[in-house]
């Protein structure tokens, strides 16, 4: 691929973070994933999955009770999970910590666009309806909750849907 192609490959897509290990240049080499590293992935799926249960944020009631102004406890989780990621994010920057493969941790800056808003909103009609969202999702489907394999299959289609009309969405 040539230059002109990168260059507007980087413009089409201003507004994603997009890295195509096929643009790699000679100093940045793909990480090498080893069995380990896949067992390291599995316990820390696998203690989040556990964490989400004891916690009650997959409980369809907790997330009706959360959109419905019934209850505190989802607010108080996902208000502690704020906190705890914008603290973070502040030792992160200012100690200029790196990954454990050894990688600088890059935070580009944002730009608000409407379609965050249309986005957000999709996504929470789509929560209170479902009573999942994404990482919940693995964890309810784990605990015996069969039935929201339709809202994983929903949220797949929906990604390849995102995927198809992006272009002509609004960024």
């Amino acid at each position: 691929m040539n230059d002109t192609t990168t260059i507007k490959i980087k413009e089409i897509n201003t507004d994603f973070e997009v890295r195509f290990l096929d643009h790699l240049s000679t100093e940045e080499q793909p990480l090498k994933e080893t069995a380990l590293s896949y067992l390291k992935y599995l316990l820390a799926g696998t203690a989040f999955g556990i964490i989400l249960v004891k916690s009650e944020v997959i409980s369809w009631f907790r997330i009706q009770e959360m959109f419905r102004l019934q209850s505190f406890h989802m607010y108080g989780v996902i208000g502690s999970a704020v906190i705890t990621a914008i603290i973070s994010v502040q030792l992160i920057k200012r100690f200029n910590i790196k990954t454990l493969g050894g990688e600088i941790i890059e935070l580009p800056q944002k730009k608000f666009n409407k379609g965050q808003i249309y986005g957000g909103l999709l996504f929470g009609f789509g929560w209170a309806l479902t009573g999942a969202c994404p990482g919940p999702m693995f964890a309810q489907i784990g605990t015996g909750a069969l039935v929201v394999v339709v809202t994983l299959f929903s949220a797949l289609a929906g990604t390849w849907m995102y995927g198809l009309l992006r272009e002509k969405l609004p960024h």
